[in-house]
């Protein structure tokens, strides 16, 4: 490095933008280490967490509806249901239109389970929107919204 040159040696050109999809996962990092004590506490990891959430506000879905609404993949969601299955968490039933497709639905436990949670959860919210401002949240929430599904739309 010289004073012509303020690179490192072999340092290539920087990029012109911001590392958005890092940016991102920083970011969910970050969120991600509030919850996780209210998630150990309850003795369920990150992705039974997401499958447990979506299907409390969705309602009964089929495995590849729930890999493709909480980002998992399929091979390794079918081993998490089925130890969530175990668990007592999630129910199976075959679809009786075809008995090939499944349906994923909570149980009793589960819904005890969240509702137990549901206080702690909420609290945390309560302190991420005290920290930024409801402003801010609700500006995040709309712009990452319209923001995937401007990006979902163009051809890749």
């Amino acid at each position: 490095m010289n004073a012509r040159d303020p690179q490192p040696a072999g340092a290539l050109d920087a990029f012109h933008h911001r590392n958005l999809p890092h940016l991102l996962l920083h970011a969910r990092e970050v969120l991600m280490a509030h919850f996780r004590p209210v998630l150990n506490e309850a003795g369920v990891t990150e992705q039974q967490w997401r499958v447990l959430r979506t299907l409390s506000e969705s309602g009964p879905m089929e495995p590849n509806q729930i890999a493709r609404t909480c980002q998992i993949l399929s091979p390794s969601l079918t081993r998490m249901l089925a130890g969530m299955e175990a668990g007592g968490l999630i129910r199976r039933e075959r679809l009786d239109a075809d008995q090939r497709r499944q349906e994923i639905s909570l149980t009793r436990k589960s819904e005890t389970l969240i509702a137990r949670m549901r206080p702690a959860v909420d609290e945390k919210y309560r302190q991420l929107e005290a920290t930024i401002g409801r402003d801010l949240l609700e500006r995040l929430y709309r712009d990452l919204d319209q923001a995937t599904e401007l990006v979902r739309n163009v051809p890749k």
